[in-house]
């Protein structure tokens, strides 16, 4: 099997950025110790019975605050006036009070392991003036774990794309972890989580998702305990969409591949999958990445020196471990492989040239795949695929999947 060579990994670009970060862990803020204390005219005390009573959703000098659920809330009157700011360098959290003047609310999620101090004003039904602060300290980064989660809000993917997450810590209540994400789908299909270990949760329906439905995630894991002592802070819904149903079947008996789209045969074209030494794996595999061109080396699956190619175009991954069906442009010319026998190192190889430009066959089933399509191989003299190696879960019969869920 051929692994490109480590580049900055697209799940680090969900933690970092677009689909960004499943920040799973911390403690609410109302949770870690009630509310900050309101002062009338700085009279000390609370307000009076017709004067304003500001609540800080965080009590002062309290540490595990949430990271989601800070904010300011005023009965009896107005807020006048808020300001955040980061204790240690001053520096203003932007926020703005709602339209009818009764709460105030961070523009932008907080950061971990963050001392913050807050200070606000309002105006009582009784003409009164009363403050309130608060200095509070965020949940740590070692009290609480984030989980990266696929796919992004707002994609289109193929019918076999589960949802997965990855958490960073090993969670022991898996019950509520899970308990605290639900998805459903626009189809009204079943769907049921199945965890792989202590760090991986999928969610995915007995079949493949139904063509053109909407799947809605909610995730809802701020101030759930995962393990002991460590929280979650992520809350947040997430939406995809489900394109067209594309399913490609190769066979190593004939070195072919039959592309389906919604039930009907798009296409079959000449493949040349793994050789005898190292064939391909069998079984349901998902596409979860997709290289235009990327580097393979034989060093990152240990074959020692076996090849080292920097430009394999049209790559598509399949397993984690490293099955790619990907454009080959190094064949033998005088004697191509392709519906003929079966020479890679476990990948699944088409007709290409280098620089991945040129009306080839590899170039035209990159352009008609999307992240979550299906491939499944079968008549190959490999075991089948482990589920949990890549996004292939579907090789778990619905039976096995549903025991391995903890709600």
């Amino acid at each position: 099997m051929e692994q490109p060579v480590k580049t900055p990994d697209k799940a680090a670009r969900r933690v970092l950025g677009t689909c960004a970060v499943l920040m799973v862990g911390a403690l609410t803020l109302t949770a870690c110790g009630g509310n900050a204390n309101a002062n009338n005219d700085d009279k000390g005390g609370g307000a009076g019975a017709s004067g304003a009573k500001i609540v800080i959703s965080a009590k002062n000098g309290s540490s595990g605050a949430s990271i989601n659920s800070t904010g300011v809330k005023v009965s009896g009157g107005k807020l006048t006036d808020v300001k955040m700011t980061v204790a240690e360098s001053g520096q203003a959290v932007p926020g703005a009070i709602s339209a009818d003047g009764g709460s105030w609310k961070p523009k932008e999620q907080l950061e971990r392991g963050t001392k913050y101090e807050i200070a606000a004003k309002a105006k009582g039904s009784d003409g009164k003036s009363t403050s309130a602060r608060s200095s509070f300290t965020t949940v740590s980064p070692e009290n609480s774990f984030i989980g990266t989660y696929t796919p992004d809000s707002g994609s289109t993917v193929g019918v076999g794309m589960p949802v997965s997450f990855n958490f960073d810590k090993a969670i022991s209540d898996k019950k509520a972890v899970q308990s605290g994400i639900t998805v459903t789908s626009s189809s009204g299909q079943k769907v049921v989580g199945h965890w792989f270990g202590a760090q991986r949760l999928d969610f995915r329906p007995e079949e493949y998702w139904k063509a053109g439905s909407k799947v809605t995630m909610k995730i809802d894991l701020d101030g759930v305990e995962g393990a002991n002592g460590v929280f979650g802070v992520q809350k947040k819904t997430v939406t995809f969409t489900i394109g067209r149903s594309q399913v490609s079947t190769v066979d190593v008996n004939t070195q072919t591949m039959t592309v389906t789209r919604d039930g009907k045969t798009l296409k079959t074209v000449p493949i040349s999958a793994g050789s005898a030494e190292f064939p391909t794996y069998n079984g349901q595999m998902v596409i979860s990445e997709k290289l235009k061109e990327t580097r393979m080396n034989s060093q990152t699956v240990d074959l020692a020196d076996a090849y080292d190619i920097p430009d394999v175009p049209h790559a598509m991954r399949l397993t984690t471990s490293g099955t790619f069906l990907h454009g080959n442009y190094w064949y033998n010319k005088g004697n191509p492989p392709f519906g003929v026998a079966g020479t890679s190192h476990g990948c699944v190889g088409l007709q290409d040239v280098q620089g991945a430009q040129g009306d080839t066959t590899a170039k035209w089933f990159y352009d008609n795949s999307l992240i979550g399509d299906v491939v499944i191989v079968k008549n190959s003299p490999d075991k089948s695929v482990a589920p949990d190696n890549g996004l292939n879960g579907w090789n778990l019969p619905w039976s096995e999947w549903t025991a391995g869920s903890a709600a």
